[in-house]
């Protein structure tokens, strides 16, 4: 593995060094190349390439945004021993988030707010006399989705575009997961419930305008830090959603304190109704962690369900 990675990174040197990182999905090792120290993502799943494109797609598009620190992206390279993926990045000597939960929570903001001031420097440019289409220096997204599959977990996201938001978390957020839990298991209480919470869907989003976003897309405790020049975001499934959405599974593990949602809320301030579709969007990361981990998830997934529909 290591001479596979030395070869597609052009390095003579690949050294250990002497550290490693990595959570329930894939394994992280760090190494000083002739360039500096990399951190490498190993997974020997089958599919874990998708895994791999998907998040470094993900890191690029926030990269781009300029708005907050995620560790460079460089290149997913496939293994050819034992099959599966390496994805090399940046290597950020990073710590648990502390002192920088406030500035967190507003470039965060910064992020989701990003897509929608594209949109209003564009569209003030082509108002301005001697500039119109094709002439802005700036792009903005209109739709809902990605431009390619990104990954909660190892289960790659359905991202295809879709222009209303409500359909698209329906059918290829929520519904997919549930569709996965069909196939499993066919939990009979779970399929009742979702008939008749989806039908109720759209009246949460009643007077809701959304404006695409780009999401980090699984923001939980374990995917933030910081260095010693402000906090770090890493392990991305994004795509474009409700600025809201971001919130659900960040209210859900802890590792965010008041500071962070004070600062977020300054810049993004709560629409009505915001608490119940943190419920809804909360349901998404329970009905995922059902299908990754197994039925511990289950009680809270009918719960939630159940509450939505009051």
């Amino acid at each position: 593995m290591e001479e596979k990675i030395k070869k597609e990174l052009g390095t003579a040197m690949l050294k250990s060094a002497g550290n490693s990182g990595g959570g329930c999905i894939s394994q992280g090792l760090s190494y000083h190349t002739d360039t500096g120290k990399v951190f490498v993502k190993v997974n020997h799943k089958s599919k874990s390439k998708i895994m791999f494109d998907g998040e470094m797609a993900s890191l690029e598009a926030i990269l781009k945004t300029g708005t907050i620190k995620v560790p460079e992206p460089l290149k997913v390279i496939e293994l050819d021993t034992g099959g599966g993926c390496a994805f090399v990045m940046e290597h950020l000597e990073m710590r648990g988030l502390n002192k920088y939960s406030k500035q967190l929570g507003e470039q965060m903001a910064d992020l989701h707010l990003h897509n929608k001031r594209q949109f209003e420097k564009v569209s003030e440019e082509q108002q301005t006399v001697g500039k119109g289409t094709g002439q802005s220096e700036g792009s903005y997204v209109d739709q809902f989705g990605f431009s390619t599959a990104t990954c909660c977990g190892f289960i790659a996201q359905d991202n295809t575009w879709q222009e209303d938001w409500v359909t698209f978390y329906t059918q290829q957020k929520l519904e997919f997961q549930l569709n996965m839990l069909e196939k499993s298991n066919g939990d009979r209480e779970a399929r009742e419930l979702w008939a008749a919470l989806q039908l109720k869907i759209p009246q949460f989003f009643q007077d809701v305008q959304i404006f695409p976003a780009l999401l980090h897309g699984d923001l939980w405790g374990g995917n933030v830090a910081e260095t010693d020049q402000g906090p770090v975001v890493y392990d991305p499934a994004s795509f474009y959603g409700h600025s809201e959405y971001e919130l659900g599974i960040a209210g859900m593990f802890g590792g965010f304190n008041s500071s962070f949602f004070n600062a977020y809320h300054q810049k993004i301030p709560k629409m009505l109704g915001s608490d119940r579709r943190n419920k809804l969007y909360q349901l998404f990361h329970y009905l995922n962690h059902w299908n990754h981990f197994g039925g511990g998830y289950r009680g809270s997934s009918i719960s939630i369900m159940k509450e939505l529909l009051k």
